[in-house]
């Protein structure tokens, strides 16, 4: 797989019955497919609970949404301690360049979740942004906060 820019990180691999290489999901808790994407998500899950602090109990991957009549689904959500989305994150292949096309579709996930971060990473590049409902407005940041400044 891919070098990522975020910590260096030991996931839990493995083969399964057939033949196919799985990664350890630390939210979902089981084994998935381990795909680029999915081999991004992981090293970020453990960036946001390990470096930032973010609980993996307020954290859900693969969060299924309805947006103008079609399912879609977001990466993964954290939720403050109310149970409302609070971020979401969308992630990408290392080879996938982050462009406005990108952060428009998780400007689409926003339209029903109404959060307060959004935050994208394709494992080398990483944004996050903080929206201003009041304002109708965003700013990216310079880095992913640490949980305790959400």
């Amino acid at each position: 797989m891919d070098k990522l820019n975020l910590p260096q990180y030991s996931p839990k691999i493995r083969k399964s019955n057939d033949g196919k290489i799985q990664i350890w999901d630390s939210l979902r808790m089981q084994y998935v497919a381990l795909t680029p994407e999915e081999w991004v998500r992981q090293h970020f899950i453990n960036y946001l609970t390990e470096y930032l602090h973010y609980p993996k109990s307020l954290m859900t991957n693969e969060v299924s949404i309805s947006l103008n009549n079609m399912t879609r689904r977001c990466d993964t959500v954290l939720y403050s301690k109310d149970l409302k989305p609070k971020m979401i994150v969308e992630y990408k292949r290392p080879s996938v360049n982050i462009t406005q096309k990108v952060f428009d579709q998780i400007c689409r996930y926003n339209l029903v979740m109404h959060v307060d971060y959004l935050v994208i990473s394709n494992g080398v590049n990483h944004y996050c942004c903080k929206m201003d409902y009041e304002k109708q407005t965003y700013r990216f940041l310079k880095e992913i906060p640490h949980y305790s400044e959400l």
